[in-house]
């Protein structure tokens, strides 16, 4: 089919690199002609663990463009997906401006039947304003069907999440745009999920609201397990192989962070307000994954005294392996707050560090891991990259002023850490 997605970020990109990949002709627009000219040269404003190699095969077999041309885009496809941001406002609502531009632009260029799909994370209702908007600005003559298909890509596994999924959800008004959206998955094996608009929509708050949940449960779980000396690894082994529960999202750490979870979690809140509940199940979630960053940074004046005039190396900026998405990142709070306190700070990131340095000032930004253990007084671990779990800690030990490591991630034995000579801070565990 030909198809068009709006929005180059990380659900448009992957969405778009993928949807080609399943034999359709797709074209990518930005109205950002820099985001534009560097994917012309099948360049990546992102990073993303197989995409690049996604995009240029597609490219080559001619199925994925790009372009800044919204009105070509919408006259040469059959199905638009709307994938453009939808950032959350100072009390928490999502900022649906970007939505409404696009859907009036739409209006104004079609000049056939055309399926319009909200693929970004909308509050319900947003499909029926979608549907106004473009009933006010088309041509009289123009049909067309809105439907929701919210995504569930995480970053780091956005390619394979997107290949590979749970289920795809289908919001629809009519068998005719629910068989074309099923013809265009049909090649996923997945089961499908069709319903109306407004239960689509919610499905996706609904589902990363739970993931929130599931994290913070285990979190505050973590705070208790200090407490009592017991280890939070094991009792979310115990827990998780419960079938009714699962292990999934059940790993103790600084709390989570991306452009996802905090933003929909904030902005389903505001939903359920709006239609007359008050989610302070959800609002206990907010708070405890706040709260977990200030329990890290007890855990480092607990290991090193006094902060100020100390150096803290840091390892992981991005708020998750795999990714240099910066968004609400746990790291921008808590060196911020050490800094605060007097703390200097070196930091390294596998993927991160261009973004990171346009957000965090008075870093010392080293080339390696090692260069950050070098001289610091205490080594603090915000994000699980695979290479950190396999430096020599001899060598880490070595490089260290004294060694003593607050992990924020969990990522190594707490046994073991303590027979190589560490003092060693972990989230749940006995130290």
């Amino acid at each position: 089919m030909k198809l068009s997605v709006i929005g180059c970020g990380y659900v448009g990109l992957v969405s778009g690199a993928c949807l080609a990949a399943l034999g359709n002709e797709v074209i990518c627009v930005d109205i950002d002609k820099r985001k534009i000219a560097l994917l012309k040269k099948q360049k990546m404003p992102i990073y993303e663990p197989g995409l690049e190699a996604l995009v240029r095969e597609n490219c080559r077999k001619r199925r994925l463009s790009f372009t800044s041309d919204l009105k070509s885009a919408v006259s040469g496809s059959d199905v638009i997906f709307i994938a453009v941001g939808t950032p959350p406002r100072p009390n928490g609502e999502a900022d649906l401006s970007f939505i409404e531009n696009v859907a009036r632009t739409i209006a104004e260029e079609m000049d056939s039947f055309k399926i319009i799909v909200e693929k970004s994370t909308v509050p319900v209702e947003t499909g029926e304003w979608i549907k106004k908007t473009v009933e006010r600005y088309a041509k009289k003559s123009a049909k067309f069907e809105v439907a929701s298909n919210p995504e569930f890509l995480r970053e780091g596994t956005a390619v394979k999440d997107f290949m590979n999924p749970d289920r795809i959800i289908l919001g629809v008004e009519s068998k005719r745009a629910e068989e074309v959206l099923r013809e265009i998955y049909r090649p996923l094996k997945a089961p499908v999920v069709a319903t109306d608009i407004r239960s689509a929509e919610i499905i996706k708050h609904a589902s990363n609201s739970f993931l929130a949940t599931k994290i913070s449960f285990i979190n505050a779980i973590s705070t208790i397990c200090d407490a009592a000396k017991a280890d939070v690894d094991q009792v979310a082994l115990g827990v998780g192989l419960d079938k009714r529960i699962g292990p999934g999202f059940l790993n103790a750490g600084i709390g989570f962070g991306g452009f996802c979870f905090p933003k929909d979690l904030a902005a389903f809140i505001r939903i359920s307000e709006k239609l007359g509940y008050n989610f302070e199940l959800l609002k206990a979630v907010e708070k405890i994954n706040q709260e977990q960053k200030q329990v890290f940074l007890k855990k480092i004046e607990q290991a090193i005294w006094n902060v100020s005039s100390k150096t803290i190396g840091v390892l992981g900026l991005s708020f998750k392996p795999n990714t240099d998405d910066m968004r609400f990142a746990p790291s921008l709070d808590i060196l911020q707050a050490l800094q605060a306190q007097g703390a200097k700070i070196k930091a390294f990131d596998p993927h991160a560090m261009p973004k990171a340095k346009a957000l965090l000032k008075d870093v010392m930004f080293c080339k390696d891991s090692y260069s950050v253990c070098r001289g610091s007084d205490c080594l603090a671990i915000l994000t699980e990259w695979e290479d950190f779990r396999k430096m020599d800690l001899k060598k880490v030990k070595s490089l260290l002023n004294q060694p003593v490591i607050v992990d924020g991630r969990n990522i190594y034995d707490p046994k073991e850490m303590r027979a190589l000579g560490f003092r060693y801070f972990s989230m749940g565990r006995p130290s």
